[in-house]
């Protein structure tokens, strides 16, 4: 029985170590291409930093570089917050990135943080508050794209968590801004109508007898009297 069960064990493990290698190797690959860049200080914090999937591969590193990496003072304890930050969860060459509007956001590897796109172009691509200097340094590896910045991310763009605490997470995507339409019409404000005042009908007074003549019987009936006291005399 504990011989089935190291078996077992054994099976687990190799099956864990082949599902780890092709990421450790992208990785690997990707870390080359950064020595052969100058990014040794950035290649020192994915060192220190425990394998985390979120990094081992389908990712795109946002890289400062040794001379500013030099000047930010990094907690041993901040380090895979730092890399996460400073990382896309997907693979994205540049000529991905320069199609992505101005205005658009995209998710970092970091829950809830947010990059702001202001797209100027090839030289002047910002995400929040840095600019991509280097573009394209990571390439020879399946799943994993890096970019030189000039700058470090601040922490600060950041969503707010939900008030509700039962409401379900939504993966973040790339938003694109709305573009402007017609001004809705106003909505009339909500509660009474207005009540628009009707003057009331004049009152009608009783009709007078028939005995009273309008004038224009009388007229007929006085001309009708001349003519027939005139036939008389004759």
């Amino acid at each position: 029985m504990a011989v089935l069960l190291l078996l077992f064990l054994a099976l687990i493990s190799a099956a864990a170590a082949t599902d780890t290698a092709p990421k450790t190797h992208d990785l690997d690959v990707a870390i080359e291409e950064m020595a052969k860049a100058n990014y040794f200080t950035f290649i020192t914090l994915i060192k220190m930093s425990p394998l985390d999937n979120k990094i081992l591969g389908n990712v795109t590193f946002l890289m400062p570089n040794d001379r500013i990496l030099s000047k930010t003072n990094i907690l041993r304890d901040s380090v895979s917050e730092f890399l996460l930050r400073h990382s896309i969860p997907s693979p994205l060459l540049f000529d991905h990135l320069r199609h992505i509007p101005s205005g658009s956001t995209i998710p970092s590897s970091e829950p809830e943080y947010i990059l702001n796109i202001n797209n100027g172009g090839r030289r002047s691509f910002f995400l929040n508050n840095v600019k991509i200097i280097s573009p394209n340094i990571c390439t020879a590896g399946s799943s994993i794209r890096c970019h030189g910045i000039d700058g470090v991310l601040s922490p600060i763009n950041k969503i707010p968590p939900e008030s509700c605490s039962n409401t379900s997470r939504t993966p973040a995507v790339v938003t694109t801004p709305q573009t402007p339409s017609s001004r809705a019409p106003i909505a009339p404000p909500v509660g009474d109508p207005i009540q628009i005042p009707v003057a009331a009908p004049e009152p009608v007074g009783p009709k007078k007898s028939g005995s009273c003549m309008s004038h224009e019987g009388l007229l007929n009936f006085l001309v009708t009297l001349v003519i027939s006291i005139m036939v008389f005399n004759i």
